[in-house]
């Protein structure tokens, strides 16, 4: 057997001749379109705080509040005793915001894919996924023990062939279509619509992730499905409150009867503790906000931002795809010592030869920092 140190030195110098190497970033300040690491100031364009929530004085306000009331932990998952009243009125809000029957809040996003798919789909069962699907969906599918096929991105007519084998070869299973509405990597959407045709025709469920389009598109940032009008016909609705909603945690909203076999099955929402009761009303009040007349000026605000980085991007991801991963952490570097955060995405979470800028945008960001940003990547 090989020394431990040995072999993690060993596995390490691979990573760092990839140029592949993950360090963590400490910031000293909170999430903001300003940031502060190591005493340097750096405008922030890595976070997915959309609509600037994270820090928004309602949402702050909210998330103390329930801190005095409820305290700092929940203290037992959410079916022994750590389901909180915000919790519930959370799942509430929640399920009227997405128009379905109920909802189910979860520790993350990550626990609420790696839940609920397994307890859709296990042996004898086919689940298709969109290629550039998120590793917590391609995880929860792995996880569940059925028969994965992928289709490539957005490639309708694959989609169709592995749905009409999945059909004839498993004409007793359940089929489950998952994809993300909008792509965290490349901020492209799915099209919705011809999706939702093809699951209908196959007589397929789908889980739409909804966590980059929640807050940002469609009527009150309802999300994609609903921009796209097929939104009844989205069988699991999937999100984050970690986004445009500036709180933490996933949800999954659907029909009662969905919810309530969730409860009994998803393991990730059984063993985990609840999240905390502050992060629960963190979620409710940044809720109200997205839904508001006041969300609605951030949203116009966030697209305006949008459409001058560029024109026609479909959410407020926009990738600067490089290809070689040191040409893309050299890249990152030139912007961070020019005090620009852009995050250089390499293997795994792109495919090799891949590697891109990802700048993420936000109604908080000013005008002169977008300056910055434009002028920082055209040098």
């Amino acid at each position: 057997m090989p020394d431990l140190s040995q072999w993690l030195t060993e596995r390490l110098a691979e990573v760092d001749a990839a140029n592949l190497r993950r360090t963590l970033r400490v910031l000293e300040s909170p999430q903001q379109p300003v940031v502060w690491h190591q005493g340097q100031e750096l405008i922030n364009f890595s976070s997915n705080d959309y609509l600037g929530l994270a820090t928004q004085a309602a949402v702050k306000q909210a998330a103390l509040a329930a801190i005095e009331t409820w305290g700092v932990g929940s203290g037992a998952s959410r079916l022994i005793s750590g389901t909180q009243s915000p919790h519930d009125q959370l799942e509430q809000e929640l399920a009227a915001f997405k128009e379905t029957d109920a909802a189910l809040v979860f520790s993350t996003g990550f626990a609420a894919a790696m839940g609920t798919i397994p307890a859709m789909v296990g042996a004898g069962d086919v689940v298709i996924l969109d290629k550039l699907s998120h590793a917590c969906l391609v995880d929860g599918a792995r996880m569940s023990g059925a028969v994965i096929r992928v289709f490539p991105h957005n490639n309708l007519d694959r989609l169709n062939d592995h749905l009409r084998w999945a059909r004839s070869k498993f004409p007793n299973g359940n089929i489950l279509v998952v994809t993300e509405s909008v792509f965290s990597m490349d901020g492209d959407r799915a099209p919705l619509r011809e999706i939702v045709g093809l699951k209908n025709q196959f007589g397929a469920w789908l889980l739409l992730d909804e966590a980059h389009a929640t807050g940002v598109i469609g009527e009150q940032g309802r999300g994609a499905a609903f921009d796209a009008g097929v939104a009844d016909q989205v069988d699991l609705h999937m999100g984050t409150l970690g986004k445009a909603l500036g709180s933490s945690g996933g949800y999954i909203c659907g029909s009662r009867k969905l919810i309530d076999w969730l409860i009994n099955r998803a393991r990730s929402f059984i063993f985990s503790t609840a999240p905390s009761a502050s992060t629960a009303s963190a979620a409710s009040a940044a809720l109200n906000v997205i839904q508001s007349a006041d969300g609605d000026v951030l949203r116009g605000l966030l697209w305006e931002h949008i459409r001058r980085i560029s024109p026609n991007a479909e959410s407020a991801i926009v990738p600067v795809l490089i290809g070689d991963e040191g040409d893309a952490m050299k890249a990152a570097e030139r912007l961070f010592e020019a005090g620009i955060w852009v995050p250089a995405v390499r293997f795994p979470t792109v495919p090799r030869g891949r590697a891109r800028l990802r700048i993420s945008l936000s109604a908080a960001h000013a005008s002169d920092q977008l300056d910055r940003l434009i002028a920082g990547l055209a040098n």
